[in-house]
């Protein structure tokens, strides 16, 4: 299922073709900042976070035809199970206690939740073989005016049951990787440019650096690989404060393996502490201080190959999700610091940057800022 992720849902090419989506979705959000703007008022910046890649993800993954319904029910149910799984449960400390989950009523808002997901999910699908055969015997054909998201593409693997060295792509598996994309997309890319502006508002000099190299370069999503230093900036804020601070857990299989001074027994289960990696002074210098510059010759490429920073973890096993969901964040933060400066609300003289814990690691309150529109032209 990873490989049909990576060669089909995520590659380079598909995340090019969401570009329209990405850009339309973020010229939304600076509509809605550019009118608070003008009314002086504060934003709460983590919500609109939220709602930018909510709906980048929701057109990529169900395309603009839609029902926006569909769709907002859908939300709901992943905001729900999202809840659900990134809470603390007694049963996380006593797994080998089966009946807990009953007794607790766990297993059953589990089942409740998974139903609601299958309803919703078989709607959106429904809904999806109807237009395909509509585009099928008209002359609606599939690179005009019908545009394949990311649902058809997993159809089209159902259809043809392409060989990807995976078992059957059943329906089942439909549901779960759509369902797997939301959960771990959405919050995870939001999430990020809500630390990014955070680290930045509380590090002035950054600010202003990196407002420079945009204002200076960035017309479009076809120059985002020039703003080097906002690279440098978000791998930063990646290494203090990883979207997923401990990666999924790994079994070692059937051969012991030495970490370290450490031996790991067969068929145990190994979680990496990513969060403790990027902050341990033996890797980096002034560990705890925000500092974009010590990436300055590094080559930052996310593909796990350096184990001192794996913010999405690495080899077979890494995010297949990495380059859709740093499309989003480094498009949305050029828009922020090309469109607006940013100002602290009354009587507030610094970011909290206090964390919490849940599907990831969340800022324990909402960033509000007050946007101020940047009245320069581009390209004049």
């Amino acid at each position: 299922m990873r490989k049909l992720c990576t060669l089909e849902l995520f590659s380079a090419r598909r995340v090019q073709s969401f570009r329209r989506i990405r850009e339309e979705a973020v010229a939304n959000l600076v509509a809605s900042l550019t009118a608070a703007a003008a009314g002086e008022t504060s934003v709460d910046l983590t919500r609109m976070a939220s709602t930018v890649t909510s709906a980048i993800t929701t057109r990529a993954a169900f395309g603009k035809a839609q029902e926006l319904t569909d769709a907002a029910n859908f939300m709901v149910v992943v905001d729900n199970i999202s809840d659900l799984l990134g809470g603390f449960r007694i049963t996380d400390l006593y797994p080998s206690l089966t009946f807990l989950p009953a007794l607790t009523g766990l297993k059953a808002k589990l089942e409740k939740m998974s139903k609601a997901s299958d309803s919703v999910l078989d709607q959106i699908i429904d809904e999806h073989k109807s237009r395909r055969t509509r585009a099928a015997t008209t002359k609606d054909d599939r690179h005009g005016s019908y545009k394949e998201d990311l649902v058809d593409v997993l159809l089209n693997l159902q259809e043809k049951q392409v060989d990807l060295g995976a078992p059957p792509i059943t329906m089942e598996v439909v549901k779960a990787i759509t369902l797997e994309l939301f959960l771990a997309g959405i919050e995870t890319s939001a999430t990020t440019i809500e630390w990014t502006m955070s680290e930045m508002i509380n590090n002035s000099r950054v600010l202003q650096m990196a407002q420079e190299e945009v204002r200076q370069v960035y017309g479009d999503d076809a120059s985002l690989d020039q703003l080097n230093y906002l690279d440098m900036v978000i791998a930063e804020s990646l290494r203090l404060h990883p979207p997923g601070p401990l990666l999924l857990p790994r079994e070692n299989g059937n051969q012991k393996v030495e970490l370290s001074s450490y031996e790991v027994p067969i068929n145990t289960k190994v979680i990496v502490n990513v969060w403790a990696i990027n902050r341990d002074p033996r890797y980096w210098k002034e560990a705890e201080r925000f500092l974009p510059e010590r990436f300055m010759d590094y080559s930052i490429d996310y593909k796990g190959t350096d184990f001192q920073f794996i913010p999405f973890g690495a080899g077979r096993r890494m995010c297949p999700g990495v380059s859709f969901g740093m499309a989003i964040v480094k498009l949305t933060l050029a828009n922020l610091l090309f469109h607006f400066d940013w100002v602290l609300p009354a009587g507030q003289k610094s970011i909290d940057m206090t964390e919490c814990f849940g599907m990831t690691l969340r800022k324990q309150y909402a960033l509000h800022l007050i946007p101020v529109s940047y009245n320069r032209v581009p390209f004049e």
